[in-house]
């Protein structure tokens, strides 16, 4: 159990992994220097960055990695958690848990603030829970990432806690119980969208019962502005985005029984599509000009075409069933398509990237959703296999469940991984296996226990920020530290 005062141990900026670096001349050192005042910086404030969607677009960040490895800046001690950290005005924010009673599954959550440049931890704040009515193998801590806005974060526990509180100090501005309120319905994995702030409304993926599947709230003080759609099943796991088209902005919601677009302003439906195919739909809705993507583990890809006049949407194609493949009753592949797990896919050009559901690699045709390509080794081939996806530039940095950070290009002619390091060591279990003392081993679809880092990172101000069930590191990425390597 973890105390107001835990802090950080500090030392030596130490080393994360290795890999091929090119060295930085004194020619180029001084074109580094007189470039100093364009170099650009950014926070990452949310889920995916500022935009959600993955991009990022920092100067001055190394093209390879040193072979002495990356220098990690600190770390400091954190509990367990599938959140990723969000960075924002100095401060590095992360969620985490740790349990009081094994018996009960009763804990506490708990949201820490750090120095971005120290790791000393400047407040907490925690608040008790129970985790009685979530999938115990996956019983580790918060999921989602918090959101940062305006000198207020806003953050979402993993049965359905909600609040806002003052960035600098960690003070209650205002909070929800979602299911004392609302009669919101808990999913099996545990509440994980993260908050969607939008001018001065702020947005959660509530699940409650009869008509507040998603709900708006003032962001100053909490006033209930709006509730929209019906739960018919659990609320889901994919995120919620605004994106502009046919001339109005459109709240995007994936949930487990189709996708919707919604108003966001006032909640009013736009237009709905039925997708329906299991409970986890997760990887976050993708659009690239007029089109729209969804993809899931049980559902395969669906493809949207934004009308451009109005609000609206047409169906050009999805997947039909799964296409899994199975051997003896246990699924050991997927046999076409696009199966995302946690994975976002990419939509770039005419082609869609994006790891199917036993990690692998593969590449369709936007218009179609025809499979171009399949590759292996960016992560685990593994039911579950997944990895995040961050452009910069003209490549990706790809962050995967092994603890791996890798810097890719993917193209219509295949995947071009061009180097790779370590920076943490994954410690969250998958569920299959033993998980909870006393619990009975169990086995699911042939696959056997493993551990995973599934939380996301955080690139911000030339660094990476990364967690685990264990500690939080931040990892320079900014070439200037790297001068003289070789």
């Amino acid at each position: 159990m973890w105390s107001d005062n835990d802090m950080p141990s500090h030392s030596r900026p130490t080393s994360a992994g290795a890999g091929r670096f090119n060295r930085i001349t004194a020619g180029a050192l001084l074109a580094v220097l007189v470039a100093g005042a364009t170099l650009s910086a950014e926070d990452w404030p949310q889920w995916r960055g500022a935009e959600r969607l993955g991009i990022w677009t920092e100067t001055g960040i190394l093209r390879e990695f040193p072979d002495e490895g990356l220098i990690v800046k600190w770390r400091a001690p954190v509990g367990g958690g599938f959140a990723g950290p969000a960075v924002a005005d100095g401060r590095v924010f992360v969620l985490d848990y740790a349990e009081t009673d094994p018996r009960t599954m009763d804990g506490n959550e708990r949201i820490l603030a750090l120095d971005e440049e120290s790791g000393e931890v400047l407040w907490t704040r925690a608040w008790a829970t129970t985790y009685r009515m979530l999938m115990f193998s996956y019983a580790s801590g918060p999921r989602a990432t918090p959101t940062v806005d305006g000198g207020r974060v806003y953050l979402t526990g993993a049965a359905g806690r909600i609040f806002c509180l003052d960035a600098a100090t960690g003070a209650v501005i205002w909070e929800k119980d979602t299911r004392a309120e609302y009669n919101a319905y808990v999913p099996v994995w545990g509440t994980s969208v993260a908050p969607l702030v939008d001018g001065d409304r702020v947005i959660f993926v509530v699940g409650g019962e009869p008509d507040a599947l998603v709900m708006a709230f003032d962001k100053h003080t909490g006033e209930e502005l709006w509730r929209a759609l019906e739960p018919r099943t659990e609320m889901g796991y994919s995120q919620t985005t605004i994106i502009e088209a046919g001339g109005a902005p459109q709240l995007i919601v994936w949930h487990p029984w189709g996708l919707s677009s919604l108003d966001p302003a006032t909640g009013a439906l736009h237009w709905e599509e039925p997708f329906p195919g299991g409970q986890a739909p997760i990887a976050d809705p993708v659009r690239s000009d007029e089109y729209l993507l969804v993809s899931g583990f049980y559902t395969g890809s669906m493809m949207m075409r934004l009308s451009a006049d109005r609000p609206d949407a047409t169906l050009l194609w999805r997947d039909e069933g799964s296409d899994r493949i199975l051997e003896d009753g246990v699924e050991v592949a997927e046999a076409d398509g696009l199966h995302s797990n946690i994975t976002t896919p990419l939509v770039v050009g005419d082609y869609i990237y994006g790891i199917g559901s036993h990690g692998h690699v593969r590449a369709l045709r936007k218009d179609t959703g025809e499979r171009v390509w399949e590759a292996e080794g960016l992560t685990t081939r593994n039911r579950w296999g997944s990895a995040h996806f961050v452009r910069h530039e003209d490549r990706y940095f790809v962050y995967n469940e092994n603890g791996e950070l890798i810097i890719a290009r993917f193209t219509p002619e295949g995947y071009d991984e061009i180097d790779r390091t370590r920076l943490l060591n994954p410690t969250s279990r998958t569920g299959y296996g033993p998980s909870r003392p006393g619990s009975r081993s169990r086995r699911r679809h042939g696959q056997s226990d493993r551990l995973v880092v599934w939380a996301h990172p955080a690139f911000a101000n030339r660094h990476v920020v990364v967690r685990n069930d264990e500690e939080i590191i931040r990892v320079s990425l900014d070439e200037t530290d790297y001068l003289g390597a070789r």
